[in-house]
């Protein structure tokens, strides 16, 4: 560097005060427009991805951003649950994948979802290492979750207790890692996965104890043809093993077992005029049950996103208006500066110097001042699309 551009550098270096003011301010002014823009591109590009991928959902009658947030993101709500039997005309429809969600629990703060193997292959989940959620106790990891908890295949993961004080309410089940998911940038590499089966012995609607014919007498209180009622002396198995596998059964009928909503994708050979017939039907019927909801993901994230634009443009209008002040504040900086130069630009002229030579000079000092601010506030819209929330847990 040499000649005018020195002298500019030398310049600005000298006056540090001076110059800091500027970039910051140049900065801030870049930053605030350009943060907003590729922070609600990243969401919209976000949400679109998962609800274009989610074709529809059902859930009790109630919010519907809850239910789709809590279904897509595993974002916890407190949902009304509805039964598997409540299903049943959509199960029986050709037409469909009923693809059921149970969303109550979590393991070490991870959200647990109950689900079926349809809903790997509707999301194009493959176990990188391992098998899906076969067998009751099974416990598949997203990929976040296993780096977080340094777990492998055959490692143990207790579930969170519903309720710590509470000894009505299930303990802790202890679960085995039988698989690990690849990373997929998407809110399943958060999330720990188990049968729905399984989901229903965390509710303490299913559990394994010893045959009740080997239970010693005093543990029994009463005893018909039919039934056979035991003390709660009797503990069930907190662990699902291959020696008590074939103990495990519940007493509930298996329709008036909870789900927090269910994945509603269309069967295969189910070509696009006949989905939208069954979905429209479906919707329809729903809507005058009042009792359940039929939503698409996609029309809720686009209203999701609606609210997130009106929140950008108030953020635009903000950095119009800093905008204009930063600008008064630069004339303002530029001017005192040129007049305090005054006598520093006519001793250049006295040795030679030429006009074109000093607006150059100007020029020059202008421009390290504004890639300083460029570079500054790219490094600040870097640093916020990182540190920020995730926009739907802070919804």
């Amino acid at each position: 560097m040499k000649g005018l551009k020195l002298l500019a550098w030398r310049h600005l270096s000298y006056h540090k005060a001076r110059t800091l003011l500027l970039i910051g301010c140049l900065a801030l002014t870049g930053f605030l427009p350009s943060a907003t823009t590729a922070l609600t591109s990243a969401y919209q590009v976000n949400l679109a991805a998962r609800g274009e991928s989610t074709p529809f959902l059902v859930g009790a009658q109630g919010s519907r951003f809850d239910l789709t947030l809590n279904a897509l993101y595993f974002r916890r709500a407190e949902l009304e649950t509805l039964s598997w039997g409540e299903l049943s005309a959509l199960r029986n429809d050709n037409d469909f994948v009923v693809i059921p969600l149970h969303l109550a629990h979590t393991a070490r703060g991870y959200a647990i979802c109950g689900t079926t193997p349809e809903y790997f292959e509707l999301h194009n989940l493959a176990p990188q290492q391992g098998t899906p959620p076969l067998i009751l106790g099974d416990v598949l990891l997203g990929a976040k979750v296993a780096a977080a908890l340094d777990l492998k295949v055959g490692d143990a993961l207790f579930s969170d207790p519903s309720e710590l004080y509470d000894i009505s309410k299930p303990p802790a089940l202890k679960m085995r890692v039988c698989g690990l998911l690849p990373a997929t940038n998407t809110p399943d590499d958060d999330a720990v996965f188990v049968s729905i089966n399984t989901a229903w012995v965390l509710d303490g609607l299913a559990h394994g104890h010893d045959d009740t014919e080997t239970i010693k007498p005093k543990l029994v209180l009463g005893k018909t043809d039919n039934q056979v009622v035991v003390s709660q002396a009797l503990l069930e198995y907190r662990e699902v093993t291959s020696e008590n596998l074939a103990s495990f059964h519940s007493h509930l009928d298996p329709d008036a077992r909870p789900l927090h909503g269910a994945i509603i994708s269309p069967a295969k050979g189910v070509d696009a005029a006949e989905w939208a017939k069954a979905t429209t039907l479906a919707k329809t019927r729903f809507e005058q049950s009042r009792v359940l909801q039929f939503v698409s993901p996609h029309t809720v994230l686009s209203d999701l996103m609606s609210f997130v634009f009106r929140l950008k443009t108030f953020f635009d209008a903000f950095s119009g208006v800093l905008f204009l002040i930063t600008g008064l504040l630069t004339a303002l900086v530029l001017t005192l500066s040129a007049k305090l130069r005054s006598r520093e630009m006519a001793t250049l002229h006295r040795i030679g110097c030429s006009r074109s030579a000093t607006i150059k000079l100007h020029l020059y000092e202008l421009t390290f001042v504004a890639l300083a601010s460029a570079g500054l506030a790219f490094l600040g819209v870097q640093i916020a699309i990182q540190l920020l929330p995730d926009l739907v847990q802070t919804l």
